[in-house]
Formats: structure tokens, sequence, C-alpha cells
């Protein structure tokens, strides 16, 4: 059991640096993503010809499709190279990201918007595995539920948090897309600093023989997973958990705008009650769970 509770947790070194490394991102990645959603739904022929909705699911396609390619070959990464040292590489690559992201947003280039939404994608599927494999070498066995009870929490928060701040620097007028570029850079080098606390995290396996093949190490690690009945629902539930979340969160401005009649706001509000649930439930888990393996 975790000692005064699971919040003591972020009071020290081996979980604070690291929940606030992933905290930052997850906000991040958000204000980023919504800001261009939220730009395409209420300004699109400013930057595109595509339809709203066209443009909307292609954002989040592209967001998605790293996940879909490379996350077993993330895994393998993780398993090969300090856990620490990978995550600060990742946070300075969401620096260069948010960069770019920058002037797509000052020069209104919805391609360019596009390839950092896509990187985005790479950088959390870099970062993932790393996330999820951090917290077994630091947290004692009863910590665990605890540990990840808490970073799915953060992560909702987070991504209410960005889901708000995209919606609320959009909705300032005609100069809210600086504003976004500005946050997107400011939360990546807080990131990027709350990374370099992050304690060493030895590689289980450093002398692993990565498959570069990102189709045949993804087939290999499902068919991993399917040999432990409770690894392979758990694989399944979490990733219905995300596409279900994404897909959401996505069509709400669309749904704002074409159902409802609102504006930035509205959508808002409904990304906001949807991830704050989802940050609850997350929360809770330690105490459904008899706070047990």
């Amino acid at each position: 059991m975790v000692p005064n509770g699971q919040l003591v947790l972020l009071t020290q070194r081996r979980f604070a640096p690291f929940f606030w490394t992933q905290f930052l991102g997850a906000a991040n990645d958000n204000v980023f993503r919504f800001s261009f959603t939220l730009l395409v739904t209420y300004r699109g022929p400013a930057y595109t010809t595509l339809s709203t909705a066209t443009a909307v699911n292609l954002i989040l396609a592209v967001f998605i499709l790293p996940f879909l390619l490379l996350s077993a070959t993330s895994g393998q990464l993780s398993d090969r190279i300090d856990k620490a040292r990978l995550m600060r590489a990742v946070k300075w690559l969401e620096l260069v990201i948010m960069l770019l992201g920058a002037w797509g947003f000052a020069y209104k280039s919805f391609p360019t918007l596009l390839v950092c939404t896509l990187l985005l994608g790479t950088h959390s599927t870099l970062f993932g595995p790393a996330k999820y494999a951090y917290l077994p070498q630091h947290l004692g066995p009863h910590e665990i539920v605890a540990g990840n009870g808490l970073v799915e929490m953060g992560t909702f928060v987070a991504i209410l948090l960005g889901t708000l701040a995209g919606g609320a620097l959009i909705d300032t007028g005609a100069q809210g897309h600086l504003y976004s570029a500005a946050t997107c850079i400011g939360l990546a080098c807080a990131g990027l600093l709350a990374s370099q606390r992050i304690p060493p995290t030895a590689p289980p396996d450093p002398q692993l023989a990565m498959d570069w093949n990102p189709l045949r190490v993804t087939w290999r690690s499902v068919q991993i997973a399917r040999e432990n009945r409770a690894v392979f629902l758990s694989l399944l539930g979490i990733s219905w958990l995300w596409f279900f979340g994404s897909l959401l969160l996505t069509q709400f401005p669309v749904f704002s705008r074409d159902t409802l009649g609102g504006g930035p706001a509205v959508a808002n509000l409904l990304a906001a009650a949807f991830t704050l649930g989802i940050a609850t439930g997350s929360l809770a888990c330690d105490r459904l769970s008899g706070r047990m393996l």
C-alpha cells in the first residue's frame, strides 16, 4: 500500500518529474490538436479547401497512424535504452515539432500543421511504452495501481486543460492561432525541463536486437499478448478506451457547430465533461481495486 495515500508519490523524485513530463506532453498535444481542429472547423477556408469533416478526420487519422505502425518498435526501444534518456530525447523532439508548428500557425499552412500532427503522434508513440514500463522499475508491487491511476488521471486532466486552453486561445480572436503557437512552445520547454529530473532507469535488455519491420514486430507482439488472456483483454480494453476517446474529442467541434449551433466554447464544454469523467474514474481505480494488483 502507498503510505499516506497515492498522492504522496507526487512529492517523490522517483515519480514526480516523470509525472509532470508526461502531463505537460499530453497537455501540449491537445492544445495543438484542438487549436488546429477548431481553426479548420470555424475558419476552414483560410487553411484548406477540404470539407470540414474530411479535414477533421484527416487530423485524427494522421495522429493515430504512428500508434498503429510504431508502438511495438517503440516498445523495443524502451527495452533497449535507458527510459529517462529516451524520454528526454522525445521532449527535444517535441520542442522541434512545436517550433515547426508555430510556423504553420503563423502562415496558416494546413500541410505543415498536418505534418506536425503526424510528428506529434510519433512523439507520443515513442513516449508511451517508456511511460508504462517506467513505473514497475520505480514503484513497489503495491504502488503500481496507485501510480497508474495517477498517471491516467494526470493524462486526462492534461487533455482537459489542453483542450480548454486550445479552445480558449482560438476563441480570443484573430490572433488566437499565434497565442496557441506560443503556448505550445512554452509547454514543450516546461516538459523538457521536467524531464531533466527523471532518475536513470536501466533498460531491461540493452543487447536487444531491434526488428525495424513494424508490421512483423507488431504482429509478434499481439501473438505474445494473446498467450495471456488477462494481458490481451487489458490491451483490447485500453485500445478501445483511447480509440473511443480520441474519436469523440475530435468530433466535438463539428458536432457543436453543425448540430448544436454553438461556437468553440460549446465544444470546450463537451470536451471538459467527457475528459473530467475519465480523469475521475482513473483516480478512483486505486480505491475500487482495493489497492490490489
